[in-house]
C-alpha cells in the first residue's frame, strides 16, 4: 500500500462532475448537520484531502492549528494541487477544486488509486461554508495563492505571491467557518480533533500528524506510528490486561484491495472490534469484518480440534465465542468501496469476504502454530466463554416478556404507563424505593412508566453476560425495555421511546447512573446510538423571590441568575433535597413534567473513546482510572458518551 501510483498528477487528472449550488441552502445534505459535528466536518474533509496524497505515497507529514479566532489551518508535503487551467472549466485547476462540486483527483482522472474522501465535495464544501478560505500551493518553485469569501466567491484568480525551494511541495488551506451557517458554536474543540487525528495517524503507519492549539500558547501534540493498527490495539488494551503478550499484525494485499488486521485478546468479557474502510469508520461492519470473524472462527475450531482441545462430542466454537475479550482493528484500504447508504456505516462489496477471509487465514493459522501456548490461552478463553453461553441462553429465558403483567407481578417493581405506543411513553429508571413512590404518584400514568432501582446494580464491566443475567436487577431491565440481548436483540420492539436515567446529584447518583450507562452501553449499545437514553437534571437549588420559584441545575446558574435580580430584590436560596425527600409534587414540578424539565441526553459520538472510558472507570485496573479522574477533576465527569 505505500506504493505511488503511476502516471502524472495535473489538470488531466480532475475530472468535473457538477457545480457547487445548493451547498449553503443545504448544508446537512453534505456535512451531516450544521452542530458542532458537522463544524469539525469541515477540518475532516481538508484533512482528508492531504490523507489522500499519503496514501498516493507522497505526504509524510499533516499538520492541523487552531489559530486563535477560531479559524483552522491544515498544512501538509505532498504534491500540491494542480496550478494549471482545468481543460473544461477554463480556471485554475486550484480554483476548480475549490469551486466546483464533485471536482478532484477521486473519480477515474489517476489523481489517486485509493482515497478516503470519496464524495469529493471536500474542499468546495469546506469553501462554500466559510466566511473566508485562503489556500496556499508550494509548486514549481513558487508559492500560488487564492483566497475564497462569503461562500466561496474568489476575490482575484490564482496568482503567484512568491518563490520557494524547488523541492518544496504541499497545500496550506486556511479557513474560517461561517458563523450565519454554524449558528449553534464556531468554536473548535481540541480533544475532538485530538482523537480523530490520532485515529488517522494509527491507519495511516509512518504518517506523521501534528496538532496545534495556537489559542493555548504552546500547546501540541505529534503522534507517528510506525506499528500502525498494531499500536492501537495496544493502546486500547492498555486498561483491559492482555492474556498474551503477542499482538497479532496481518497484511495482505489481493487484486489491488490492501487489508491489515491486528489483534490481541484481555481479560474482559466484552469485543472492542472496530473496522474501517479507506479510513473512515464502519460501525455497522461489512463484508470486511465479516471475512476476518469468519476465518478467525473458522481457524480457531480447526487449531482447537487439532490440538486436542476440543473434543468430538463438544459443540464448535461460534462468533460470540472467540469474539469475547477481544480487541481488534481491521483496516481495508479499497479503490473502489462500495458503502450501504449514504452514511458510509457498512460495506457492501461481496468480493471483499473472500479476500478478506484468505488474507487473514494462513497468517493467522501460522500464528497459533507457531505460539502454542499463546493459542492454548486463547483457545481456553473462548472454551470459558462458549460453557458461559449455554448458562446465558437458560438465564436469557428469564428476560422474555410474555404478558405486560408478567414482569410486574414477577418482580412486582415495574409501574407501567397505560399508553401502549412507544411513541408516547418512556421510562423512568430512579433510584431508591422513596423516590419510586415519589416518581409513581408524581407521574403522569398515561405516558411515563417507573421502575424502582434497589442499590447499585451489577457492573457488567466485570461479569461475563451468564452472571449478568442472573442479577435481578438487569433482569427486570432487559424485560421492561423488550428488545432483547444479544443475538436476540431487535430495536424495534423497545417498548419506550425515552429511557430516563434518575438518580441524585451526587456521588452515589453518578456512581450508579454510569454503571446503568455501562450496562447500556454494552448490552444496548444501538439504544444509545439511536438517541433513546437520557438523564435527568434534577436542580441543586431553589430561589424564591415574592411568588416567584426559579429552580437551577447547578452554583453557576445559581450565580448568574442572582446577578440578574433588582440589587433591592430579597430572596431566598435553598439547596434541594435529594430525589427520595421530596414529595410527588416536588419531584413532578422539578425532574418530571415534560414542559419543564431538563433532560440531558446520551450520545456516543466516538465509539472507541468511549470504549476506553468504560474500561477505565468500569474495569479492574486501578491506575488507568485514577490517572482518568484526576486528568478530569474539575470537569464534568456526567461522562456525555
Amino acid at each position: 500500500m505505500d506504493e505511488k501510483v503511476e502516471g502524472k498528477y495535473d489538470s488531466s487528472s480532475i475530472q468535473v462532475l457538477e457545480g457547487l449550488e445548493a451547498v449553503r441552502k443545504r448544508p446537512g445534505m453534505y456535512i451531516g448537520s450544521t452542530s458542532e459535528t458537522g463544524l469539525h466536518h469541515l477540518v475532516w474533509e481538508i484533512v482528508d484531502n492531504a490523507i489522500d496524497e499519503s496514501l498516493a505515497g507522497y505526504c509524510k507529514h499533516i499538520e492541523v492549528t487552531i489559530n486563535k479566532g477560531n479559524t483552522i489551518t491544515v498544512k501538509d508535503d505532498g504534491r500540491g494541487i494542480p496550478v494549471d487551467i482545468h481543460p473544461k472549466t477554463g480556471k485554475s485547476t486550484v480554483e476548480t477544486v475549490y469551486t466546483v462540486l464533485h471536482a478532484g483527483g477521486k473519480f477515474g482522472g489517476g489523481g489517486y488509486k485509493v482515497s478516503g474522501g470519496l464524495h469529493g465535495v471536500g474542499a468546495s464544501v469546506v469553501n462554500a461554508l466559510s466566511e473566508w478560505l485562503e489556500v496556499r500551493v508550494y509548486r514549481n518553485g513558487h508559492v500560488y495563492f487564492q483566497r475564497y469569501k462569503d461562500g466561496g466567491h474568489p476575490e482575484e484568480p490564482l496568482k503567484i505571491i512568491d518563490d520557494c525551494d524547488p523541492d518544496r511541495t504541499g497545500t496550506t488551506v486556511t479557513f474560517k467557518p461561517d458563523a450565519s451557517i454554524f449558528t449553534d458554536t464556531t468554536v473548535f474543540n481540541y480533544e475532538t480533533l485530538r482523537v480523530r487525528l490520532q485515529e488517522l495517524a494509527f491507519l495511516n503507519r509512518g504518517l506523521r500528524i501534528t496538532l496545534y492549539d495556537d489559542r493555548e500558547d504552546g500547546k501540541k501534540i505529534s503522534y507517528c506510528y510506525d506499528g500502525g493498527i498494531r499500536e492501537y490495539v495496544e493502546m486500547l488494551n492498555k486498561t483491559k490486561n492482555p492474556i498474551h503478550p503477542t499482538i497479532v499484525d496481518i497484511r495482505g494485499e489481493e487484486d489491488g484491495i490492501g487489508l491489515e488486521v491486528a489483534l490481541q485478546y484481555n481479560e474482559s468479557y466484552n469485543a472492542s472490534i472496530y473496522s474501517f474502510v479507506n479510513n473512515i469508520i464502519t460501525p455497522e461492519g461489512g463484508t470486511h469484518e465479516d471475512g476476518v470473524r469468519r476465518a478467525l472462527t473458522r481457524i480457531l475450531n480447526k487449531y482447537a480440534v487439532k490440538s486436542g482441545l476440543l473434543k468430538e462430542k463438544d459443540n464448535s466454537l461460534t462468533g460470540d465465542d472467540v469474539k469475547e475479550g477481544l480487541t481488534m482493528i481491521i483496516s481495508l484500504k479499497h479503490p473502489n468501496p462500495q458503502f450501504e447508504g449514504q452514511t458510509k456505516t457498512k460495506l457492501g462489496n461481496s468480493e471483499v469476504r473472500g479476500i478478506a477471509d484468505k488474507i487473514f487465514s494462513t497468517p493467522f493459522e501460522e500464528f497459533l502454530m507457531e505460539n502454542p501456548s499463546e493459542a492454548k490461552i486463547i483457545l481456553e478463553k473462548c472454551m470459558t466463554a462458549s460453557r458461559a453461553r449455554v448458562a446465558a441462553k437458560r438465564a436469557r429465558e428469564l428476560t422474555r416478556r410474555k404478558g405486560d403483567l408478567d414482569v410486574t407481578n414477577f418482580f412486582g417493581k415495574l409501574s407501567d404507563c397505560k399508553s401502549k405506543d412507544p411513541k408516547d411513553s418512556e421510562i423512568f429508571l430512579v433510584e431508591g424505593d422513596s423516590a419510586g413512590g415519589s416518581a409513581i404518584k408524581g407521574r403522569d400514568s398515561m405516558h411515563q412508566a417507573i421502575l424502582p432501582l434497589r442499590g447499585k446494580i451489577l457492573n457488567v464491566e466485570k461479569a461475563r453476560l451468564d452472571r449478568a443475567l442472573n442479577n435481578e436487577e438487569i433482569r427486570t431491565i432487559i424485560t421492561a425495555f423488550g428488545t432483547g440481548i444479544g443475538e436476540e436483540f431487535d430495536l424495534s420492539k423497545l417498548r419506550y421511546d425515552k429511557i430516563i436515567i434518575m438518580t441524585d446529584a451526587d456521588v452515589d447518583g453518578s456512581h450508579i447512573r454510569v454503571l446503568l450507562l455501562t450496562l447500556f452501553y454494552r448490552f444496548f449499545r444501538p439504544i444509545v446510538e439511536a438517541g433513546h437514553v437520557y438523564a435527568a437534571q434534577p436542580p441543586l437549588f431553589c430561589i424564591k423571590h415574592g411568588q416567584t420559584i426559579k429552580y437551577v441545575l447547578n452554583e453557576d446558574e445559581r450565580d448568574e441568575y442572582i446577578a440578574s435580580l433588582n440589587p433591592n430584590t430579597k430572596y431566598e436560596v435553598t439547596r434541594m433535597k435529594g430525589l427520595g425527600e421530596m414529595d410527588a409534587e416536588e419531584l413532578n414540578e422539578t425532574t418530571m413534567d415534560i414542559n419543564r424539565r431538563v433532560l440531558r441526553q446520551i450520545t456516543v459520538d466516538d465509539t472507541m473513546a468511549a470504549d476506553e472510558v468504560f474500561s477505565k472507570l468500569m474495569g479492574d485496573d486501578v491506575e488507568p482510572r485514577r490517572e482518568f479522574i484526576v486528568n478530569n477533576a474539575g470537569y464534568d465527569l456526567d461522562l456525555d458518551v
